[in-house]
């Protein structure tokens, strides 16, 4: 592999210090793969690895307009290279030309968003390190170009792990927290039409929104992905009238020490809408987080959240049915994870509401 690929992929966001940020990495990816890769476009997106669903995406010019396009070709068609069925695939990377077997007519998002905006063939690449997705890599090549080749595709997979990695390594990142903003203590609640419009929002709403957009980079009154995602699902897993209701939720850092949850819920009556819930997380919420981002076995989340209720050694163990040295070494393994010494650091690490 290129030995300035491997060099900025394994770039260590944690203890190289502050040198980019997860959307600077992302684009300094991007424009790096571009030396080996030749494409038009990509998209580069951070996942909720529990839902799959955006937790934010580095989009290049071109792709803005096609974008939610692209949203609702994954939610609500059926379609080649799904990213859910990516993410779980043995081949980390493949492209549209190789699952179509060279007819790209044969995917409805290649005749109604690909081909009508200049694209030809697309590579999608699932992010994955330790069997955890943490996003997805999108580039296209313009029309009238050579489809990806089979080497291309093979580049990709072996580069997907380093870029996951990183991209996991931002997320067990402590955000600054003590920034003097009034987080709402209501409930931020967004009502959207079947298309996504916006039908009505009360303050706490629009004050979520405008970190998302801060956070993104996005033009006030854009629907940020992870909204827009969360939407998508719900409506594609719509049920039939009197079957009950669909519901879809995202947790996300949004910086200062805040992470957010949204969920999205199909309303009653006569016209399809949504409301979207924006609320400042719970602990539960970002403890699920940063105890995939830290890699924690089911064993040891276990015995981090039972710390949590302030249990001594013996209780530990006793509620876990192992020794006290197993529960000792099991917190070894925790600090030496999450880079704390005791367990009031840990606390406050995992849990720090």
């Amino acid at each position: 592999m290129n030995k300035g690929v491997h060099s900025l992929l394994q770039l260590d966001p944690v203890r190289g210090g502050p040198v980019l940020d997860s959307q600077q990495y992302r684009e300094a990816v991007i424009a790096r793969l571009r030396l080996l890769v030749p494409f038009a476009a990509a998209c580069c997106t951070t996942v909720d690895p529990h839902t799959l669903l955006t937790t934010g995406a580095v989009t290049e010019q071109g792709l803005e307009e096609v974008h939610p396009l692209l949203f609702e070709y994954e939610y609500l068609h059926e379609d080649y290279m799904k990213y859910e069925q990516l993410a779980v695939s043995d081949i980390p990377a493949v492209c549209l030309s190789g699952v179509t077997g060279g007819s790209l007519e044969k995917s409805a998002r290649y005749r109604k968003v690909l081909h009508p905006a200049g694209f030809g063939d697309e590579l999608r690449v699932a992010l994955r390190t330790g069997g955890i997705c943490w996003g997805f890599l999108t580039l296209f090549r313009p029309l009238g170009q050579p489809a990806f080749q089979e080497q291309e595709c093979a580049l990709l997979a072996s580069v997907a792990p380093l870029i996951a990695e990183r991209l996991r390594a931002y997320a067990s990142v402590l955000p600054v927290s003590g920034a003097d903003r009034a987080v709402p203590e209501d409930n931020g609640i967004l009502v959207l039409s079947e298309r996504l419009v916006p039908v009505s929002a009360n303050a706490a709403a629009r004050y979520w929104l405008k970190q998302i957009w801060n956070l993104e980079q996005l033009e006030e009154g854009q629907l940020p992905g992870p909204v827009r995602a969360v939407c998508l699902r719900v409506l594609g897993a719509k049920k039939p009238a009197g079957a009950g209701t669909s519901q879809s939720r995202i947790s996300l850092p949004i910086g200062d020490g805040e992470y957010l949850t949204v969920t999205a819920s199909l309303l009653g009556g006569p016209q399809t809408q949504l409301a979207v819930s924006l609320v400042s997380a719970r602990s539960g919420d970002v403890f699920r987080l940063l105890a995939e981002a830290f890699a924690l076995t089911a064993r040891e989340k276990e015995l981090a959240e039972l710390l949590a209720l302030g249990l001594s050694t013996k209780e530990l163990a006793e509620s876990l049915h192992i020794s006290a040295y197993t529960v000792q070494d099991h917190l070894k393994s925790i600090f030496a994870k999450t880079g704390v010494s005791s367990r009031r650091e840990l606390i406050s690490r995992l849990l720090p509401r």
